[in-house]
């Protein structure tokens, strides 16, 4: 049986997986041949060999260390290199920086769009192209691409820390900038196109607006009129949450070619997504919304205070 040519049934591929990996133990009991046999099973098998060469892409340790070291850093090591010392101010950094994810944000979301979505791509069921022509080919490099950006992502948190933004470190923050590089680098892996990248195109699209935004704000007080929009975009953000849980309902429920295992994960990401960014979102705007009502309110009962004190005294000069 050739489970590559049937990876659509993932259940098949993994259970036949499973079973091979089981005889090898069983044969001489020995863990780590097992976990070797296992690997090469799962990437002779179910691995796209255009991945094989790459940086990062024999196996999964490379990206697992750095997503390990990432948090080692950003929660222990940083903070206790910066206790004692004054935050950073990194303005011209935190400028370019910015600048570069937006231009790059906008490329991925254009390779998007000329790789695939905008050129005969499924909204509703849309296989992998494991062949070689021009725009399978063009789709696998721009995975690979999505995946080494999703690393650059790490330096988001490394200038919180420098900068002393303790609470933009969030759990929310921390889940996303942790689980996204292991996502893209099983996406690069096994599934470079079809239904996987729907989430990516629209990520790109925010990830356009979200660094803009964070570039404006690098630029200093005088640009702060134009950050208006900071709610408007918490609200794409859960909204593009939305579309991917719809997405991936659709095609669990009906007879599309993709394995139902991965959409099940996907499924399941955003959803945990979904729920922390509208905890965000009722947290902060919510809150927000109430202190402005009873700020109001205050307003308002100053206001009539000073008419009443105002009445009041002019009913004394006229007594007097």
């Amino acid at each position: 049986m050739d489970v590559r040519d049937n990876f659509t049934d993932f259940t098949l591929a993994s259970n036949y997986i499973m079973q091979l990996a089981i005889d090898e133990y069983q044969a001489d009991r020995n863990w780590t041949r097992l976990i070797d046999r296992y690997w090469n099973l799962v990437e002779d098998l179910i691995g796209d060999p255009r991945a094989k060469q790459l940086p990062f892409m024999d196996n999964p340790l490379p990206t697992l260390g750095m997503v390990l070291t990432y948090l080692v850093w950003v929660l222990i090591i940083g903070p206790t290199y910066m206790r004692d010392r004054k935050p950073m101010q990194l303005t011209n950094t935190l400028f370019y920086y910015n600048l570069g994810q937006v231009l790059l944000s906008a490329y991925m979301f254009y390779e998007h769009l000329m790789a695939g979505w905008a050129r005969g791509y499924s909204l509703t069921c849309q296989p992998v192209d494991y062949s070689d022509d021009h725009l399978s080919r063009r789709m696998f490099n721009l995975c690979y691409i999505y995946y080494l950006s999703k690393l650059s992502e790490f330096a988001d948190t490394v200038f919180f820390v420098l900068r002393k933004k303790k609470s933009q470190i969030s759990y929310l923050h921390l889940y996303h900038h942790s689980l996204t590089p292991i996502e893209a680098w099983i996406l690069t892996k096994f599934l470079a196109g079809g239904n996987t990248t729907l989430p990516n195109i629209i990520n790109n699209f925010v990830h356009t607006l979200m660094y803009l935004y964070y570039m404006l704000s690098a630029m200093g007080p005088r640009y702060q009129k134009y950050l208006f929009w900071k709610q408007f975009l918490t609200e794409i953000q859960i909204a593009q949450f939305i579309i991917c849980i719809g997405h991936a309902i659709n095609a669990l429920v009906t007879d599309c070619a993709y394995p139902k295992f991965i959409t099940f994960l996907l499924l399941c990401n955003a959803s945990i997504f979904f729920v922390l960014f509208m905890n965000f979102y009722l947290e902060n705007y919510r809150k927000q919304a109430t202190v402005k009502a009873v700020q109001e309110a205050t307003a308002l009962t100053t206001t009539e205070q000073h008419q009443i004190v105002s009445v009041a005294n002019e009913s004394s000069k006229k007594q007097q």
